[in-house]
């Protein structure tokens, strides 16, 4: 199988220096005694290049070889083992999370690492990336003794971590999970019982430990989430001095076959078979009423996964456009529609290719300028000096997630899919690389509540905090952008169509708003449409952003124009032929079609 990573830093360059003004970010007290807008092409430039000389060669060993279940060791392919050490030990890694670390990258730069990481290859990603926001998670909430007990070995990388949350019986429906957790005589130590399944990274042999922060209801807590608290158990016991004990009852029963993802060690873990398994209650113990504090400690961590999962999406995507626009530069197939008598041609003058070219292109780049948004937003949350500032960020982020997380990856499927259209009957080989990005991009859809459950995130919650106030704001900002530049001569038609489809939108919301009150099963109906919308409207919105920001930049020489060029077209080709569909939709969904609620199920 032949593997090829294809990537380039330019765009996050642009972004980062041109579009978001990340100056203001670098400035920040964390960051302005050692980081500048200087430093961004060498610290990406450099990034780049470790992910595609050290984590790139791994992406053919963890696909064709994948981790091994031997005797209830995972053993995991020994080319692995030098990229986790390398990036680890080299900052690339875990460390950047530590809030206090010395000379760690803000959001906006180290989103870009991550990327370039997962394009290299996505499973050596839950290895190193699920630790960084589990530790986090543990410094937030843990005790001084268990944050000094088990967060430095985890930053650096030496124990790993993962998030044990999903059991068979309950999938996505959290509240009805059956493991349970039972006090012993020590403060804070529960003996933990019962099994989780669809664990990333849930086991392997790349470090000495591993440590799991396991969802589980104390014997006698409240039924349903809020009852449920977050446990530390690691792999092996960590006695009080910091030294690894015995082991700690936690076994690994199997490792899923999966479509994708082969080399990530996706386990069903057993905790407490042999009644001894022990862990650390994060927080403090369940109310009087039986109430935990495990899911509002989750959601510390949730929501920033739900993000890394939308640009897990786009880096996958990215490197199977990257190698279809190769492809299609070199391969020469057809005459040109319009001069048949002509000779062969490279397929990219092909009209339908170029077009799916740019389909790629363009919702990449849109689903880059809202993950960025998004981590410049987590930046000013995390790091942030000014508390109107801060404040504001933290609510744009809980508006966007959702837009992320379920945009991104329903597209990657679906760009992906025109990759290996592009390259025609060899696109569906496994000699090709575009096959394995289709099988590895598809669980992204699944990943941190599937996109269903986003879309009701953004209906039924995130348009209804502090009564509606929120999501009024950030709509007004968008409104507002396009009414300033609906005169703009070089992109009036662009506006024209923003400003019709912001129209479309307002009346959706008048709908959707109807549909609570009056025909409540639409609401689930329509939802994963009324979240798709609301992307293609907002991604819209920052690509012409940075189409202005292009236009006003454009340099002189044209050698360093085609980039510039290129983001104005993307612009161009998403607004006029993606955000129509915003139109489109919202027709739909006032027509109030009830067909799929009401066919017999015998009829399906």
């Amino acid at each position: 199988m032949a593997s090829n990573y294809l990537y380039s830093s330019q765009d996050h360059k642009f972004i980062i220096k041109e579009w978001l003004k990340g100056e203001k970010i670098f400035g920040l007290d964390r960051f302005k005694d050692y980081l500048n807008v200087d430093d961004v092409d060498q610290i990406l430039d450099q990034a780049l290049k470790v992910c595609k000389d050290v984590v790139a060669p791994t992406s053919d060993d963890g696909d064709n070889m994948g981790p091994i279940l031997s005797e209830g060791k995972v053993i995991v392919p020994e080319s692995f083992h030098h990229a986790y050490k390398f990036m680890q030990e080299n900052g690339w890694g875990s460390s950047n999370k530590d809030v206090n670390g010395e000379g760690i990258l803000p959001g906006i730069l180290f989103g870009a690492v991550r990327e370039y990481l997962i394009g290299a290859n996505p499973s050596m990603e839950t290895y190193i990336g699920l630790i960084g926001g589990i530790t986090a998670v543990i410094q937030e909430y843990g005790s001084k003794a268990q944050v000094d007990l088990f967060t430095v070995k985890m930053f650096q990388g030496i124990w790993s971590a993962t998030m044990a949350l999903t059991e068979s019986g309950g999938g996505s429906d959290v509240g009805d999970n059956l493991t349970k957790a039972y006090p012993t005589e020590e403060p804070s130590i529960y003996k933990i019982k019962g099994t989780k399944c669809f664990i990333s990274a849930g086991d392997h042999n790349l470090t000495e430990n591993i440590i799991h922060l396991v969802l589980a209801r104390v014997d006698g807590a409240a039924a349903g989430t809020k009852g449920l608290s977050l446990f530390i158990v690691p792999k092996i016991w960590v006695n009080t001095d910091g030294s690894l004990g015995e082991a700690n009852d936690v076994a690994t029963v199997a490792i899923e076959h999966k479509l994708g993802y082969k080399g990530s060690a996706t386990a069903v873990l057993s905790f407490g078979e042999e009644g001894t398994c022990r862990g650390h209650l994060l927080g403090e113990p369940p109310s009087a009423g039986g109430i935990g504090q495990g899911m509002a400690q989750m959601f510390k961590m949730i929501n920033e996964s739900r993000i890394n999962t939308g640009q897990s999406a786009l880096a996958v995507a990215t490197v199977a456009y990257n190698n279809a626009v190769a492809y299609a530069r070199e391969r020469v197939q057809g005459r040109p529609f319009t001069n048949p008598k002509s000779g062969r041609v490279p397929i990219i003058q092909h009209e339908d290719i170029r077009r799916m070219l740019l389909t790629q292109k363009a919702v990449l780049e849109g689903m880059r300028a809202m993950i960025f948004k998004a981590h410049y937003y987590m930046d000013q949350v995390t790091f942030g000096q000014d508390d109107s500032e801060v404040r504001e960020a933290n609510r744009r982020i809980e508006i966007i997630t959702p837009l992320i997380k379920a945009y991104c990856s329903d597209q990657a499927w679906a760009l992906i899919a025109d990759a290996i259209q592009v390259y025609g009957g060899y696109g569906f080989t496994e000699e090709y690389p575009v096959a394995r990005q289709a099988r590895d991009c598809k669980v992204y859809s699944i990943w941190e509540g599937t996109n269903y459950i986003q879309s009701l995130d953004l209906v039924a919650r995130k348009m209804k905090l502090e009564g509606g106030q929120l999501f009024k704001e950030w709509f007004a900002e968008l409104e507002q952008f396009i009414k300033e530049n609906i005169r703009n001569g070089d992109f009036s038609r662009e506006f024209e169509i923003l400003s019709q489809a912001i129209q479309a939108y307002r009346e959706l919301l008048n709908v959707v708003q109807s549909y609570f009150q009056s025909d409540p099963g639409f609401v689930p109906l329509y939802s994963t449409r009324v979240l798709r919308v609301t992307a293609e409207l907002y991604a819209g919105c920052l690509l012409m952003q940075q189409a202005l920001v292009a236009k006003h930049n454009m340099p002189e020489s044209k050698a360093d124009q085609v980039f510039y060029v290129g983001k104005i077209c993307s612009a161009r080709f998403y607004v006029r032929n993606i955000v129509p569909d915003v139109i489109a939709t919202v027709q739909v969904i006032k027509e109030g079609d009830n067909t799929a609620i009401d066919i017999p199920e015998d009829a399906f």
